[in-house]
């Protein structure tokens, strides 16, 4: 077997595995989020997992955030990169209804409590919603394309 085949079986299982467990609803904070949940169906988190992989880049300047694996109950091992790579303090994906969403907090050079609210927007490919910069206490909206899957 090919070190690709390799990579992508062990993707493969590691989203089979994920899909496997009974997730409960996780929270995203905010109105209307108390129902919201990772998955409402075994069968649809593979393909919405998968989706989420690879680096997303800000269409208004460098940044950059980096989905490495997605965990068993909607954790993200994400990193955050502009220029410098920071770890997200907390970063998930849930499911809220039809939609996919993601949250992404900041608690280390100078973003400490910076938050990303993004959702995935299937047909175009793109992570859409708003960055809160604690330090300015501003709020921006933000779209995130796809640089490398």
């Amino acid at each position: 077997m090919t070190a690709a085949k390799r990579v992508a079986e062990g993707r493969r299982r590691s989203l089979l595995a994920w899909a496997a467990m009974a997730l409960p609803a996780l929270a995203l904070g905010g109105a209307n989020r108390a129902s919201a949940q990772v998955a409402s169906a075994p069968a649809d988190r593979p393909r919405e997992v998968d989706a989420l992989l690879g680096a997303w880049q800000r269409t208004d300047g460098n940044y950059i955030i980096l989905v490495r694996s997605v965990g068993a109950f909607g954790q993200l091992e994400a990193m955050y990169i502009n220029p410098r790579q920071l770890p997200f303090s907390k970063a998930v994906a849930v499911r809220d209804g039809d939609a996919l969403r993601l949250r992404f907090e900041l608690r280390a050079g100078g973003y400490d409590g910076s938050v990303y609210e993004l959702r995935y927007e299937r047909a175009s490919d793109r992570l859409v919603g708003s960055f809160y910069q604690a330090v300015a206490k501003q709020r921006f909206d933000v779209v995130f394309e796809r640089k490398v899957r």
